[in-house]
C-alpha cells in the first residue's frame, strides 16, 4: 500500500508518536510537518501567540509539496491540519491523501501537553487549537482515531481503516 497519510490533530494528540509507529508498520518514510515551519512561525508559537492563516499558507504549501514528493512510495506526515481549508490546501498538492484525525479528551490532551519538555508549542495554546479545530467532514477521505487507546491498538485500527479505503469503500 503506497498511501499518503496525514496524521492530524491538536498539539499533544500524539501525531509524532502515532505517525512514526504507523510509518514503521507501513514501511514508508515519516515526515514531521513541524520541521517545515519557518523560524518565524516557530518563534511566534513559542512566545504563546497563535499563528494566523497568513502565517500558515506557506507552511501548508510546503506540507503539500512534501507529501506530493512521496507520492510513488507513500509517506506518513504528522501535521495539525486543524481546519477544512488547511486540509483542502494540502489535498490540492497531494490528491488522495488520507487524513487520520487523532482525538482525545481535553483533559488527556492537557496532561500530555503539560508533561512535554523542549517542545516549541506551549501548553497554553491547546485551547486555541481546540477552538480552531474542524473535525473531518463526511466527504473527506479519512478516519478518527481515539488516542486513549494503547498505541499498538490504535495503529492496528488505523491500518484496518486504510485497508477499507484501499478497497474502495469509505471509513
Amino acid at each position: 500500500m503506497s498511501e499518503l497519510v496525514c496524521v492530524m490533530g491538536v498539539s499533544a494528540a500524539g501525531k509524532t508518536t502515532v505517525g512514526t509507529a504507523l510509518a514503521r508498520v507501513l514501511g514508508v518514510p515519516f515526515v514531521d510537518a513541524d520541521a517545515l515551519h519557518p523560524e518565524s512561525n516557530r518563534a511566534k508559537m513559542a512566545s504563546g501567540t497563535p499563528l494566523t492563516d497568513e502565517d500558515r499558507w506557506p507552511w501548508l504549501d510546503a506540507v503539500g509539496a512534501s507529501l506530493a514528493a512521496h507520492r510513488e512510495r507513500g509517506a506518513v506526515m504528522a501535521c495539525s491540519a486543524l481546519r477544512r481549508v488547511y486540509r483542502d490546501r494540502i489535498r490540492a498538492a497531494a490528491p488522495g491523501v488520507v487524513f487520520v484525525h487523532l482525538t482525545g479528551s481535553r483533559e488527556l490532551l492537557a496532561s500530555r501537553a503539560a508533561a512535554r519538555t523542549g517542545h516549541f508549542m506551549p501548553p497554553e495554546l491547546l485551547d486555541s487549537q481546540l477552538a480552531t479545530l474542524e473535525p473531518l467532514e463526511p466527504d473527506e477521505r479519512g478516519q478518527q482515531a481515539d488516542v486513549s487507546l494503547p498505541v499498538d491498538d490504535l495503529i492496528a485500527a488505523i491500518v484496518a481503516g486504510l485497508r477499507t479505503v484501499d478497497s474502495g469503500s469509505e471509513f
